[in-house]
């Protein structure tokens, strides 16, 4: 039997990378009206022919993904200069004059992520098995350059016109590579089976944290530091290595590729926490979420962009969190105001609490899987344009200020091509005590077209009788409401019967069929990295 369990997963390997060859290898003589064949699929078909034309040779034979590759290409080369004009603007402050503070950093920080994440792409892209990866990072990308022109909206001065203007053109180049890319539908060896992970986990990471103990007792301090990577521990009394957060990530080293354990002990820490993209496979672990707090009170109304409000921003690929909170007290009336925000791939967060009101969540791009964690908040409180799962979570809605309802959720999805969206399974949407206490005035609604082809979706999870029976409400006017994708599955509790439930287009009660697609395994990909992290998952259903 066991010879069996391990011969399986490489037979069907070897199944799929044949498949995916194959594929790869099916070319195309390309000439000018093929060229313009595949760009009329694209958004900006204009801007596809352009650079087509000059990085494809006609006449010679060419695969789907070479063209891709030539589109990634092309786009890295029309998104380069914008770095000259982001510095330039950093250097005179005449030259754009925020509006929010941290507007131009922001823009400055995702777009050497963007960069980053195209060079990756196209290595990536001659591996068969790593299309979903290429997807993943594009979506980001373009996730990137929605967020920087919402932080410079209100921003002025003589650059901000060019800078919108070639952000928006630079980006039109990744929104085409991502409709050249074949849909994960049809993708061939789009899962990996048996004990296969990605290349930034080692099996000796996940025998750490599998070895661990819940009380995160001081042995746990005193293991093999060869097999553990590199552990820190922060503690307010001065008995660890460190006595902030802040500061033991600035020591972890860069670009590390095993895990830096960072026990963080008892205590409020009262710090903006951020883990940059350079720091991968950071892992926070707390001695429980009543006792381990790190809380900030940025926000919107403070002046901060809503990307720059966060109590802990997460950048680094491979995050981890564990056993504590994050919480943000910046209030109801701030707007805005971030507890935790992730654009980073491969992110687990495991028994936390995430703490605040209004965009309490930002889940903001890549993959990302949430495990019994309490998430409180009033607006939008799990908003943003990741691929991201919730099991067994608690979603507490509190009361908001007057005149306003609750939303959940407000997915960020514009490009029908990213594989985005939120997937709440096995969860419950209840109120607090303060809301539950307001004689049920306050209405509810489970979420909201953030974006013109938002998703969202409730698979088996409770809704209290908080919950509006309309169940969803618009965002600006009908912005969305036939674009977008919402769907419920088999949930249940006094807020979950489906008869009263708005009758939009993109409105879905869904078979199992379709609530299988947004399951850990098919959505997210989870069963091929999830395990590493030594945190419960359910695969399917």
């Amino acid at each position: 039997m066991a010879s069996s369990h391990l011969l399986l997963p490489f037979l069907l390997l070897l199944l799929l990378v044949s498949a995916s060859s194959s594929a790869r290898t099916t070319s195309t003589t390309f000439n000018l009206s093929s060229i313009h064949s595949i760009c009329q699929s694209t958004p900006y078909p204009n801007s596809c022919v352009s650079s087509l034309k000059l990085s494809i040779s006609a006449n010679i034979p060419h695969t789907i993904l070479s063209v891709a590759l030539a589109s990634i290409r092309s786009a890295i080369s029309a998104a380069t200069p914008l770095s000259y004009l982001l510095s330039s603007a950093a250097a005179d402050p005449k030259l754009i004059v925020e509006s929010q503070r941290g507007a131009l950093k922001d823009c400055s920080d995702l777009h050497a992520i963007t960069l980053s994440s195209l060079s990756l792409s196209t290595s990536l892209l001659a591996q068969p098995t790593k299309l979903t990866d290429v997807r993943a990072h594009l979506a980001a990308a373009l996730t990137n350059k929605a967020t920087c022109l919402d932080g410079l909206a209100g921003a002025r001065g003589p650059l901000k016109n060019t800078l919108v203007d070639s952000w928006s053109s630079a980006y039109e180049l990744v929104s085409n590579s991502l409709a050249i890319l074949p849909g994960a539908s049809e993708l061939p060896g789009r899962r990996l089976t048996g004990d296969e992970f990605p290349s930034w986990i080692s099996r000796r990471d996940r025998r750490l944290l599998e070895s661990s103990n819940d009380d995160d007792d001081d042995d746990d301090d005193n293991g093999d530091e060869s097999m553990q990577g590199l552990t820190l521990t922060v503690a307010k009394d001065g008995s660890g290595n460190f006595s902030t957060i802040g500061e033991a990530i600035a020591f972890a080293p860069s670009n590390y590729e095993q895990r830096t354990i960072i026990f963080v002990k008892a205590g409020v820490y009262d710090e903006n926490v951020d883990v940059p993209s350079y720091k991968p496979n950071i892992v926070l672990l707390g001695e429980g979420r009543d006792v381990t707090v790190i809380r900030g009170k940025r926000s919107v109304g403070g002046g901060w962009t809503t990307f720059g409000s966060a109590t802990l921003g997460v950048s680094g690929q491979g995050f981890l969190a564990r056993d504590l909170t994050v919480q943000n007290t910046a209030g109801p009336a701030q707007g805005q105001a971030a507890a935790l925000r992730v654009n980073a791939d491969f992110t687990a967060v495991y028994r936390c609490t995430i703490d605040g009101y209004q965009d309490t969540l930002y889940v903001h791009s890549f993959r990302q899987f949430y495990r019994e964690c309490d998430i409180y908040g009033t607006v939008d409180f799990i908003t943003g344009n990741a691929a991201a799962v919730f099991q067994g979570c608690n979603l507490i809605a509190r009361t908001p200020i007057p005149g306003q309802s609750n939303v959940v959720t407000a997915q960020g999805r514009n490009d029908p091509n990213e594989d985005t969206g939120i997937s709440i399974q096995n969860c419950s949407v209840i109120a607090s005590e303060d809301l539950a206490s307001s004689g049920g005035s306050i209405k509810t609604y489970l979420g909201r077209p953030w974006g013109v082809y938002s998703r969202t979706v409730y698979i088996e999870s409770y809704m209290d009788g908080l919950v509006d029976p309309a169940g969803w409400t618009e965002w600006i006017g009908d912005q969305g409401l036939d674009t977008l994708y919402y769907g419920e599955y088999m949930n249940s509790g006094p807020g979950s019967g489906t008869d009263d439930r708005v009758t939009w287009a993109g409105y879905h009660v869904m078979d199992y069929d379709e609530a299988s697609s947004f399951t850990v395994s098919e959505f997210i990909y989870g069963d091929q990295w999830l395990d590493s992290t030594s945190f419960p998952y359910d695969e399917g259903i």
